[in-house]
C-alpha cells in the first residue's frame, strides 16, 4: 500500500476509534442512576450492581481480547474491527430495550466479551505502519481514545437530562453503527495473513519471550492500576476534600485526560528514535516523576494546585502506556500482533479492575484522604518493576526488545 494511500487509512482508523469510543463512554458515568431506577435496589445493593456493570465488561474483555487477536492474526484485523463495532451497536441497542438489572448486566457482560475493538485498531494499524513508527501509531489511538473519553461522557450527560437513558443508548448504537459502516467502506482489508501453523511457527521461543514479555504486561497492570484507581473516590475527594462544585470536579477528572491527549503524540516522537534500553530508562524515569507529581497530588489543599498537578500527571501518562505497547508491538513478529495486543489490552484490563479493588480498600480502611498515597505507591511499585526488567533482560543501550526473542 502506496505511503499515502496507507496515512488515509490510519486516519480514518484514528476517527472510528475517537467516535466509537466516545460513544461507548456515553453512558459512562451513569450506570449505577440507571440500575437503581430499573428496581427497588437498596444504596448497598446499587453499590454492588454498579460496580458489576463496570466490572464485568473488564473481566469479560480480559479473558477474550487475546483469542479475538489470535483469530485476527488467522483471518485478518478488519473482520476483528467489525466484529467489534457491530458487537458495540448490538449491546448498546440490547440495553436500550432491558427491562431489568440482570438483563442490562448480562448485556455489559457480552459487550466486554464480543467487542474488544481498541486490541483490534492497534493490531489493525500496527501493520499499516513500520515497527519504528509503531509507538507514534499506538500514541495516536490513545489520543483518540483519550478524546472520545472525554467527550462521551458530557454528550451523554446532555442526553441523559433531556431525554433519558434510552436516548444515551440510541445514539451510541447509530454511531457505533456508523463506524461500522465506515470501517467496512473505508478501511482496506489488510493483504498478507497467517495461517495457525504459520504463526505458531514464527512465534519466538517461549523460554526467550517470556520473561521480557511478563514483564511489560506486568508494567501495563502496573500503570493502569494507577491510573484507574483514583476513580473509586476521585468525585468524593474533590467534594469533600477540596470542597469544590460539580463542574470543577468534571474540570479536574478532564484535565488529565487533556494532558495525556496534548503529550502522546509529542512522546511518540520522541521515543521512535530510541533503541528499546534507553526508551524503558527513560519510561522508568517518567515514572518516578508520577510518582513526585502524585505525592504533589495527595498534598494539594490548594484547588489550583491541584489541578495543575492533575494536568502534569496527564503529560506523564502520555508517555507510558502508548510506549510500552510500542515495545511488545516491536518485540513481535508481523505475524502475531493481534495476539501480543491483545495481551496487552488483557493487562490493561486486569490493571483496571486491581486499580478499582485497590481503590475500594485504600478508602475504606484508611479514609478519603489518604487514597492518592496509594497511587503513589503503585507507581513506586511499577517504577522498581521497570529498573529491574531494564537492568536485567535489556544490559545494554543499542539491544531492542526483538534482539532479545532471537
Amino acid at each position: 500500500m502506496a505511503t499515502e494511500d496507507a496515512q488515509r487509512t490510519l486516519w480514518w482508523l484514528y476517527g472510528i476509534q475517537l467516535v466509537s469510543m466516545g460513544a461507548l463512554e456515553m453512558s459512562g458515568p451513569f450506570w449505577p442512576v440507571y440500575l437503581r431506577s430499573l428496581g427497588d435496589l437498596s444504596p448497598r445493593m446499587t453499590g454492588i450492581v454498579g460496580g458489576a456493570a463496570y466490572a464485568g465488561p473488564m473481566l469479560a474483555a480480559m479473558l477474550t481480547t487475546p483469542l479475538w487477536g489470535r483469530l485476527g492474526d488467522r483471518y485478518g484485523h478488519k473482520p476483528m474491527l467489525l466484529r467489534a463495532l457491530f458487537a458495540l451497536a448490538a449491546t448498546q441497542l440490547w440495553v436500550v430495550f432491558a427491562g431489568s438489572v440482570t438483563s442490562v448486566l448480562c448485556a455489559r457482560l457480552v459487550q466486554g466479551g464480543f467487542a474488544g475493538f481498541i486490541a483490534a485498531a492497534q493490531a489493525y494499524g500496527a501493520g499499516m505502519s513500520t515497527a519504528k513508527r509503531r509507538t507514534l501509531l499506538i500514541a495516536q489511538l490513545q489520543t483518540a481514545t483519550a478524546i472520545g473519553s472525554f467527550a462521551g461522557p458530557m454528550l451523554g450527560g446532555w442526553l441523559y437530562a433531556g431525554y433519558g437513558f434510552e436516548s444515551v443508548n440510541l445514539v451510541a448504537t447509530g454511531l457505533c453503527l456508523s463506524c461500522a459502516i465506515a470501517a467496512l467502506v473505508c478501511l482496506p482489508q489488510q493483504r498478507k495473513h497467517f495461517s495457525a501453523r504459520e504463526s505458531q511457527i514464527k512465534k519466538p521461543p517461549e523460554h526467550h519471550v517470556s520473561p521480557l514479555w511478563l514483564g511489560l504486561l506486568l508494567a501495563i497492570v502496573l500503570i493502569q492500576a494507577g491510573k484507574m484507581m483514583p476513580q473509586i473516590f476521585f468525585a468524593l475527594y474533590v467534594d469533600s476534600v477540596l470542597v469544590a462544585p460539580a463542574w470543577v470536579t468534571g474540570l479536574c477528572y478532564g484535565i488529565t485526560a487533556l494532558g495525556l491527549t496534548f503529550s502522546a503524540p509529542l512522546w511518540a516522537r520522541y521515543f521512535d528514535k530510541l533503541p528499546d534500553a534507553r526508551a524503558l530508562r527513560t519510561v522508568e524515569f517518567v515514572t518516578w516523576l508520577c510518582v513526585a507529581t502524585l505525592v504533589l497530588q495527595a498534598l494539594a489543599s490548594n484547588l489550583t494546585v491541584f489541578i495543575l498537578v492533575r494536568f502534569l500527571w496527564g503529560i506523564w501518562l502520555g508517555g507510558l502506556l502508548p510506549v510500552f505497547y510500542a515495545l511488545l508491538s516491536r518485540a513481535s513478529g508481523d505475524n502475531i500482533q493481534g495476539y501480543i495486543m491483545g495481551l496487552a489490552n488483557s493487562a490493561s484490563k486486569a490493571g483496571g479492575l486491581l486499580g478499582f479493588g485497590c481503590g475500594t480498600v485504600a478508602i475504606a480502611w484508611f479514609g478519603l484522604t489518604q487514597g492518592f498515597w496509594f497511587v503513589a505507591l503503585t507507581y513506586l511499585v511499577a517504577a522498581l518493576g521497570i529498573r529491574v526488567l531494564r537492568c536485567y533482560f535489556l544490559p545494554t543501550s543499542q539491544t531492542t526488545c526483538a534482539d532479545m526473542l532471537r
